[in-house]
């Protein structure tokens, strides 16, 4: 397989080394040092996506809810994001999918190309909502791009606006609670990704951004319980694996924390985050004796009233 060198992707897609690191930042894509045919593809959804000025905080709302919706590991891959007015949607299963709303957009691309609608294999959408007061999606977009122009400010008068024009519009709870945990208001960021849950209990960012607090505040169970939670949505979201990894690791719990870091593995192939989850498998199973475990083709969870490992001597 062709691989490119961080170098080779900045030359090819004409973008510079902070950009670059800049969705690496906001998890875009991994951080790595060698680059797939698939991740250039990636890269250039992407690459298109600013130069059309979406923001992205919008990109990355919009996949992590593709991945709750769809049970997708990776939504730039196994489906195509196409801008439509101010919002992201994907097309997956022959279908135009709004994730964030959860709802299903008419594709006049495909209707004009003389295709059709069609009816997607299974169904994607977990609920219909309620439609949002006009100029609420506008607003949200116009907030986010304030945040990214450092102007928290005007970007929490815009969210604290929102709420009250529509209480049930959970991503503004949810970058709301942001803007207070970065400046390590914790109390205030807990209180609105906990809205944000109950708005939508579905909403997988939410609860991993609720676990990320409860971490802060050193309340480690409940951390453990919200990280869970996201991986029951969306069980190919990775960071929350890694998360609960080092979670089940600081309460002393190798054998769920060997389980997330497994799991972590298999979805991202490579890069430092990667090479620190398998650093630590070899570390966990040196320390419990468990290397039968690790040479498995894939690790399968016991029945009930089985044990947990079969050792078997050499």
């Amino acid at each position: 397989m062709t691989s490119y060198s961080r170098q080779d992707v900045l030359r090819i897609l004409q973008i510079g080394s902070r950009q670059l690191q800049g969705w690496e930042r906001a998890e875009l894509i991994a951080q790595q040092q060698s680059y797939s045919f698939q991740d250039l593809g990636q890269l250039r959804t992407l690459r298109m996506l600013r130069e059309e000025a979406v923001p992205v905080a919008s990109i990355r709302h919009s996949i992590v809810a593709m991945k709750a919706v769809a049970g997708m590991a990776n939504p730039l891959l196994e489906a195509s994001l196409v801008r439509t007015g101010s919002r992201l949607a994907f097309r997956h299963c022959g279908a135009m999918v709004d994730p964030i709303r959860r709802q299903l957009l008419f594709d006049f691309e495909r209707l004009e190309e003389g295709l059709g609608p069609s009816v997607m294999s299974e169904p994607l959408l977990l609920r219909r909502p309620v439609e949002s007061p006009p100029g609420v999606q506008e607003m949200f977009l116009e907030a986010v791009q304030a945040e990214e122009a450092g102007e928290k400010n005007r970007a929490t008068q815009l969210y604290q606006e929102m709420m009250e024009r529509d209480p049930n519009f959970a991503p503004a709870w949810i970058n709301l609670g942001t803007i207070h945990f970065h400046q390590r208001e914790f109390d205030w960021a807990e209180q609105l990704y906990r809205r944000a849950t109950e708005i939508d209990p579905n909403y997988v960012l939410a609860f991993f951004d609720l676990g990320n607090v409860l971490d802060e505040l050193q309340r480690l169970e409940e951390s453990i319980a919200a990280y869970g939670r996201a991986v029951a949505l969306a069980p190919g979201y990775a960071d929350a694996h890694y998360n609960l990894a080092l979670a089940h690791e600081r309460r002393g719990e190798t054998r769920a924390a060997l389980r997330h870091w497994q799991a972590y593995a298999r979805l991202d192939k490579g890069g430092p985050w990667s090479d620190h989850a398998r650093g630590q498998i070899r570390k966990l199973l040196d320390r419990e004796t468990l290397t039968i475990a690790w040479r498995a083709e894939s690790f399968l969870p016991p029945r009930k009233g089985t044990a947990a490992l079969k050792l078997v001597s050499n």
